[in-house]
């Protein structure tokens, strides 16, 4: 029993003492990390309790395991709002619940990101509308991802960055869902128009005009779920 209690203990002192070792070196994502022999040995622990620390740090994207490669440090450092990779397939009421947290987050984020109108942002969302310019008439699959990036780029154009993680675990937990909703609404050309609209207004600084086109499209996003639920 003792021993049962103390193994976690271990590895959740091992954990930090991992996140330590990246922070204190200034590893940044991408960079090698020492291998799982040399780690075990600097902090004096066996293999198998190393592993299990590694395997939380790759659960969060602190790390990644390359096989055959390494360990490496992962994009997802210091992110804070993390998406259940285990989410497969949503009931009605849940997904209907991720639209509301939608409706409710990004229209105030797109009034902030256009009082910010920061020059950087505004020229990464004109780039991911380019892309899904691009993609209109030929590539389901390349204007999905456009289409994404661009809820993405408006959330992150506000400066706050858990909202940001917010919105993006969300996208993530439910992208075949926003997929599906892409087929059945049917209308690739509106879809894009409404996130001109919206680019427009933030290019303005317009914070009103911003949140209340973002406020719209969303809610025609969730009309069209809701009726597709309500034929099923």
């Amino acid at each position: 029993m003792s021993q049962d209690v103390a193994r976690p203990s271990l590895s959740d002192a091992l954990t930090e003492r991992m996140l330590e070792l990246i922070r204190s070196g200034g590893l940044r994502p991408g960079d090698r990390l020492p291998s799982a022999r040399e780690l075990s040995q600097r902090f004096a622990v066996t293999t198998p309790t190393l592993r299990e620390a590694l395997r939380r740090l790759e659960a969060t994207g602190a790390v990644q395991l390359r096989h055959g490669s390494g360990i490496y440090v992962g994009t997802d450092l210091e992110r804070v709002v993390i998406p259940n990779p285990n989410v497969r397939e949503l009931d009605t009421d849940r997904l209907l619940d991720l639209l509301d947290a939608r409706l409710l987050i990004e229209p105030p984020l797109a009034a902030r990101a256009a009082r910010r109108s920061e020059p950087a942002v505004l020229d990464r969302l004109r780039a991911v509308l380019d892309d899904a310019a691009r993609h209109l008439t030929v590539d389901d699959d390349g204007l999905h991802e456009a289409s994404m990036a661009f809820h993405r780029e408006a959330a992150a154009a506000a400066g706050n960055s858990v909202l940001d993680e917010v919105i993006d675990s969300l996208l993530s937990v439910h992208g075949s869902e926003q997929r599906e909703i892409q087929r059945i609404f049917d209308d690739r050309r509106r879809d894009f128009e409404e996130h001109r609209a919206i680019l427009g207004a933030i290019e303005r600084g317009d914070g009103d005009a911003a949140e209340g086109l973002m406020r719209d499209h969303l809610a025609v996003v969730k009309h069209v779920i809701e009726e597709r639920l309500d034929r099923a």
